[in-house]
């Protein structure tokens, strides 16, 4: 599938059944907005509803972590994903956590493939698209989740990067954050990014309509970033929601060697024997 599909292109795909739409919203902590409770009171109809919050390891104390391959398969079950489905992302959320969502299910190789709704519920309403209430649970599905390899970074690799500077890396998180002026929006972690990184706020990607920017458009955005297109990258962010939509953006540029820090800042930051650095990249 594409990456990103239309909302136009949705709403003629309604109803066939080997089509699975899923809300993935999220929130930054402390922002007042329950995804679950949004969700109930409107959404596309036939999705479900994925809880990106605790799509996640329940045994790792850092956020957001990947889970293991039974949870994957025990959560994508429930939202009535079969092997052969066309899986549909969304989102309403500023953050635009439906990339995490979508990342997520190509990594695990869920369904016969996945897309962004581009747009997302915003868009989907502007246009006075219909939506649905409620929550009712779709029948169960026989979806398989296998995890590939090589995909993911870990800690030690970005610490190894530091010095070896084989790999560029990009920081989604506001630059604001990323030079360490705004103080994190978890308690206790240390401000500033890895050293050597660039940023670009995932923000930037969006058109006022919430559509995500493509073709040069979007290159621009990457060679104004400083990012050597030549290079594999690595995405990172805060917690590995906002760095899946610059992996997006690369693919979307013919990219295909990038890689994602599923800790992110939340690891980083936290841990007081990692470099950080402050002020522009």
């Amino acid at each position: 599938m594409e990456i990103l599909v239309s909302t136009g292109w949705l709403a003629g795909e309604l109803g066939k059944s080997d089509l699975r739409i899923v809300d993935a919203s999220l929130f930054l902590p402390g922002v007042p907005r329950d995804p679950r409770a949004e969700f109930e009171q409107a959404h596309i109809p036939g999705a479900a509803f994925l809880d990106l919050l605790t799509l996640a390891d329940p045994d790792d104390a850092r956020p957001g972590m990947l889970p293991s391959d039974a949870f994957m398969t025990e959560r994508c079950q429930a939202l009535g994903i079969d092997a052969d489905s066309r899986i549909i992302v969304y989102d309403n959320s500023p953050t635009h956590s439906a990339a995490r969502g979508w990342w997520m299910m190509r990594l695990y190789g869920v369904g016969k493939g996945a897309a962004i709704l581009d747009g997302g519920l915003p868009k989907w309403v502007a246009e006075g698209r219909p939506t649905e209430s409620g929550a009712m649970p779709p029948p169960p599905g026989n979806a398989v989740a296998r995890r590939a390899a090589g995909q993911v970074r870990t800690m030690d690799e970005l610490i190894a990067n530091v010095t070896s500077r084989a790999e560029e890396v990009i920081d989604a998180r506001a630059a604001s954050r990323f030079t360490g002026e705004d103080a994190e929006p978890r308690r206790g972690m240390a401000s500033g990014h890895i050293p050597g990184s660039r940023n670009l706020p995932s923000s930037t990607l969006f058109h006022a309509d919430n559509s995500m920017k493509t073709g040069e458009e979007l290159r621009r955005l990457f060679d104004q970033a400083g990012l050597d297109m030549s290079r594999p990258v690595i995405t990172t962010c805060g917690s590995g929601v906002t760095a899946a939509l610059l992996l997006a953006g690369l693919e979307l540029l013919g990219k295909t060697d990038v890689t994602l820090y599923d800790g992110s800042w939340s690891e980083w930051g936290f841990d007081p024997s990692t470099p950080k650095a402050t002020g522009a990249a």
